[in-house]
């Protein structure tokens, strides 16, 4: 099939690479512009675009698609279908209506649930222990379209957001080529979103990372999970010092104060319902370190608070 391939990050890339693999016709590639990277902020092309040209295909990368600027560019490349994956820019009806099959998006939950910019963190931060990938046909509104295929998967609960994006990553690759061929025959049942149940997964930032010790263990171990790799979840110790959790684990508790010292090998600290185990920190103005080498410079023991 001809398709006009609109994405940006990884998971993006990753789908572009399997559509050419199945050997469709990739007319043209929309993404993001390039953006300054690092201390340096090195002026860095998206994922997406470095595939792109590696095959040869031409990239466009306009601000914006609403304001009708690439209509007649889109018209002329002739997409029987257009495929968004993470593509960061919304879709006029203009656009929506050029290819003879629409447009469809590969969304990684499973619609209605987690509508928004981060499914997948959000699945790890409320504890689900399931989710999965929609392919949907989409309208004007904010991944509110007829879904045409599902695939669910588990989460394991030690998984961390970054973990299960790369799961994700793979099936939603998998099931966009095994759609496409249904799409052009015409035998997928499009089905209607039941909208009331609707639940928005939004941009993490830095701010939400923040948990307390008096909050409850599973609450913390989601948490924790949810924000890694990024932006890495942390609380203050009653010392004042800022510590990110990169992992830890849910332990038993027998009522002690939040805070509270249970053990330190490895280091297991009393939440306000249950315990958590320390197993990989970052305090603040320091390197990485186990949650036992943590407690030593800290000569703390069992029963002080933390």
């Amino acid at each position: 099939m001809r398709i006009l391939f609109m994405g940006t990050p990884d998971i993006a890339a990753e789908c572009l690479k399997a559509l050419y693999a199945a050997g469709h016709d990739i007319c043209a590639v929309y993404t993001r512009r390039d953006k300054p990277v690092g201390r340096k902020q090195v002026l860095t092309a998206p994922p997406v675009k470095e595939v792109a040209l590696e095959h040869g295909t031409p990239v466009f990368q306009p601000r914006t698609l609403r304001d009708g600027g690439e209509d007649a560019n889109i018209q002329a490349l002739a997409p029987e279908l257009i495929v968004v994956v993470a593509y960061g820019c919304i879709l006029p009806a203009s656009v929506l209506n050029i290819p003879k099959y629409g447009c469809v998006n590969l969304h990684v939950s499973l619609l209605p649930k987690y509508r928004g910019s981060a499914p997948v963190q959000w699945a790890v931060l409320n504890g689900d222990t399931e989710t999965g990938v929609s392919i949907m046909q989409m309208d004007e509104g904010l991944d509110t379209g007829d879904v045409l295929v599902c695939e669910k998967m588990p989460v394991d609960p030690e998984e961390t957001s970054g973990e299960l994006f790369d799961r994700v990553t793979a099936v939603g690759a998998r099931v966009l080529c095994e759609t496409i061929p249904a799409i052009a025959a015409g035998t997928l049942k499009p089905q209607k979103q039941d909208h009331e149940n609707a639940t928005l997964a939004p941009m993490l930032d830095k701010a939400m990372a923040e948990f307390k010790l008096s909050e409850s263990a599973a609450h913390i171990h989601n948490w924790v999970r949810g924000m890694n790799p990024w932006p890495g979840a942390w609380f203050m110790t009653a010392g004042g010092k800022k510590v990110k959790v990169m992992e830890c684990r849910v332990a038993p508790s027998h009522g002690e104060a939040p805070g509270t010292v249970l053990a330190t090998k490895p280091l297991t600290v009393a939440c306000g319902e249950g315990a958590v185990q320390l197993l990989h920190v970052v305090p603040e103005g320091k390197k990485p370190m186990d949650g036992t080498s943590f407690a030593a410079g800290l000569r703390l023991k069992t029963g002080d608070s933390l």
